[in-house]
């Protein structure tokens, strides 16, 4: 979101690798606004000290003169600053224009004080969060930050508060001053970060039972019998195969609709990037700058574990048996505030923790503690960091701050590389034990070992294929599958490494690059909106030796409109309508079945009886029918996009306008993933969740890309920008990303100070 008129784009690349410590040292250098004192004050503060109050809005508002906000044609704020403080004050405060209570809410979210403002039921969610995140804790880390990091953290805090100041019509729902080591609660962009691993439900029933109360479960953990992936799609594509000889990155992630804006960053300390931001974050989390690119998908690498301990009470404390010994649990008591028809009330919840974690459930008369990553300040500085490298060497460097642990990264850069990590963050264990279930926390053997270096993580440099592919899918058809690929060998690698086995995206993805050459940018995106519903290959021949065994008149004409589908989507297509609505019907129906069985729903499905398979087509016949008139309804009579309101938690409605669109759930193997999260109340499917941010970037002297936001930059319905895209986005039709001043200009629809 940031882009300054005065910045220099001709710097030459340094081939030096990029040291951390280093690199913090020539930041803090660079000339950045070192405050004299982190304002920790509250509005209570500021009205008995207005002298201070003066002091910071002085602050404020001579920094707003060092910041230059552009907004495009499309409504794209670019972002510019002297240094990258200023910048970083920019960039929140072009966010809150852009939608504050989208930023807001992440950070009632990510400091566990949603039941503030929803009400007791969310209590559980706050405790999950506050198992992990303290603001002491916090205030400390950010008082032992780097100094350059934070100068970044004041910059974040003031760029909100600024807005706040400027904008006394908006009302918070909660947070009325933003302090700098928030921005530590919220330190990776990913859409579900580690802590939402632990479930709910499952906690609640732990602790929700002190005192004798009921635990409320209102808001807690639902499980979709098929949830929409919550994955992304990242190619990487080297010279060998593009038109220009530049390699070329595809940036595809699957999150829910208006997660993430689309902005650009620049100061002239060498910050210069762009891409998708979410919301309330200072670093462009999945994007490029003008040297290199990197985008991030869900990392299915083992990196969270739980640890059985065998718990005891003794004087009216409790013990975990450890070694032979029994060790006290560590006591922790947290308040946790929430919101009732009168006002605000407490509840007090006691906690236990062992040496591995926090205690967070309880199972076969065991606790089970959890280990995962909590190292805020390492990724806060991973976060960044990464958007001012200048090649794969740098690249590589901050990588080795281990502190992602909830990503793969899929990389291309203009010197002609491309790569691929399997997280950066995974723990050394034992080999011996099975880690996909709680481990026997009273042994030794079980601890982590320290983290493995990331040399030895799973990962590719500059295959000889040419490509890279990761569809949340496993690593190891990354770069091809059968004879001759260049991908990583399972033997390689601790099984710990990974989770997650192959998926239909995966799948499509290596069928489309495989033969790829001679990319451009519009090639990479009719590949990348490849159209065939790949997992129908195996769901569909059981049906059909199911109906040739016994064949029936009633199903006769949906057989045969099956068997001649190609297998694609399109609006106009009536076999795309009946073989989802069968698919789906069959999970429904099915999907307990599977999880007896261990298996993925859609793995598991044409494993069924010939009469479940054909019961199932019947049903959706008749679904079919009864919604829309007939069973041959084409895809794009039911598929649609509608936006109607700003509100986070939207809502759709079949009497009002809305899109027709061509795509479809990830689930099927679509690579332009399209579904719907939200509980259906509508007839017609409208998709919430997955493409959101695209971009295509190819790299070289000069910087080529192609971008699309779902729906538009704005979260104001009466801002033009907020369906600006709509239309485009509903036909995969790009638009071009203006990365260069001169080209800014030429779309130029204001410039301003902060506050003005």
């Amino acid at each position: 979101m940031m882009l300054s008129s005065e910045m220099k784009l001709s710097e030459k690349r340094t081939k030096t690798p990029i040291k951390t410590l280093a690199l913090s040292k020539t930041l803090a250098s660079l000339g950045f606004l070192l405050y004299a004192s982190v304002h920790m004050a509250t509005a209570q503060s500021a009205q008995s000290a207005p002298t201070a109050a003066s002091k910071e809005l002085a602050r404020w508002q001579a920094t707003a003169q060092k910041v230059t906000i552009s907004r495009d044609k499309w409504g794209i704020p670019h972002v510019v600053g002297k240094t990258d403080a200023d910048a970083v004050f920019g960039l929140l405060y072009a966010q809150a224009e852009d939608d504050f209570k989208r930023v807001e809410l992440n950070y009632i979210n990510a400091l566990g004080r949603l039941a503030e403002v929803e009400g007791e039921a969310e209590i559980w969610r706050d405790l999950r969060m506050k198992l992990f995140i303290q603001p002491k804790d916090l205030q400390a880390k950010y008082a032992a930050s780097p100094v350059w990091l934070k100068q970044l953290m004041n910059a974040f805090a003031d760029g909100l508060n600024y807005y706040l100041h400027t904008h006394p019509e908006v009302k918070p729902r909660l947070i009325t001053h933003f302090e700098p080591w928030m921005a530590l609660a919220f330190s990776e962009g990913s859409i579900g970060g580690d802590i939402e691993s632990v479930n709910l439900t499952q906690l609640a029933a732990l602790y929700g039972s002190q005192q004798g109360k009921r635990p409320e479960l209102a808001a807690l953990d639902t499980d979709p019998l098929l949830p929409e992936p919550r994955g992304s799609n990242g190619f990487a594509v080297a010279p060998t195969r593009t038109a220009n000889g530049q390699a070329m990155l595809w940036i595809n992630p699957h999150t829910s609709f208006y997660f993430r804006p689309e902005v650009q960053v620049t100061s002239s300390q060498g910050l210069n990037a762009y891409g998708a931001v979410t919301w309330g974050q200072f670093f462009i989390y999945q994007g490029f700058n003008q040297y290199n690119g990197w985008m991030h998908t869900s990392n299915a690498a083992d990196v969270i574990d739980e640890f059985a301990l065998t718990v005891s009470q003794k004087a009216g404390k409790y013990y975990y048996l450890y070694e032979g010994k029994q060790r006290a649990l560590k006591v922790v008591e947290l308040n946790l505030p929430y919101k009732t028809s009168t006002g605000i009330t407490n509840r007090k919840i006691t906690t236990y923790a062992s040496h591995h974690g926090p205690v967070v459930r309880a199972a076969d008369g065991k606790w089970i503690a959890v280990q995962l990553m909590n190292e805020p300040v390492k990724a806060l500085m991973q976060s960044y960091l990464r958007t001012k490298t200048r090649d794969y060497a740098g690249f590589a460097k901050v990588m080795d701050l281990r502190a992602n642990s909830s990503n793969n990264t899929v990389y291309a850069d203009r010197d002609g590389n491309i790569a691929y990590f399997h997280g950066d963050f995974v723990p050394r264990r034992n080999p011996q034990l099975d880690w996909t279930q709680p481990v026997d926390g009273s042994t030794r053997a079980a601890d982590w070992q320290g983290l493995h270096p990331v040399k030895d993580i799973i990962q590719l440099f500059n295959p000889a294929n040419g490509w890279i592919q990761n569809t949340n899918n496993w690593p190891f058809s990354a770069a091809g599958i059968g004879d001759g690929n260049s991908s990583p060998r399972q033997q390689d690698y601790p099984r710990y490494m990974w989770s997650n086995g192959e998926n239909a995206r995966g799948l499509h993805a290596v069928k489309v690059l495989k033969d790829a050459n001679k990319l451009t940018l519009d090639g990479m995106i009719a590949l990348a909106y490849d159209s065939e519903l790949t997992a129908f290959e195996s769901l569909l021949p059981p049906l059909f030796k199911a109906y040739d065994a016994a064949p029936s008149p009633a199903l006769a004409e949906q057989i045969k409109s099956l068997r001649e589908w190609d297998l694609r989507t399109s609006l106009e297509s009536r076999p795309t309508s009946l073989a989802i609505y069968w698919a789906q019907d069959l999970v429904q129906t099915h999907a307990a079945e599977a999880r007896r069985h261990h298996m993925p729903v859609v793995d598991y499905l044409p494993s069924l009886p010939a009469s479940a398979l054909l019961s199932g087509l019947q049903r959706a016949s008749e679904r079919l029918q009864k919604d829309f008139g007939s069973w041959q309804t084409p895809w794009g009579e039911i598929n649609r996009f509608q936006r109607l309101s700003g509100d986070i938690n939207a809502t759709y409605d079949d009497n009002k306008p809305s899109l027709p669109v061509a795509f479809a759930s990830g689930n099927w193997g679509a690579l332009a993933a399209y579904g719907m999260v939200a509980k259906q109340t509508t007839k017609r499917i409208y998709g919430d969740r997955g493409n959101s941010f695209v971009a295509v970037v190819s790299f070289g002297p000069r910087i080529q890309a192609k971008s699309i936001l779902a729906g538009g930059e704005s979260g104001d319905p009466t801002s033009p920008h907020f369906n600006d895209q709509a239309d485009m986005y509903s036909k995969a039709q790009f638009k071009d990303v203006l990365f260069y001043p001169e080209d800014i200009a030429k779309h130029l629809k204001r410039s301003y100070h902060p506050g003005q």
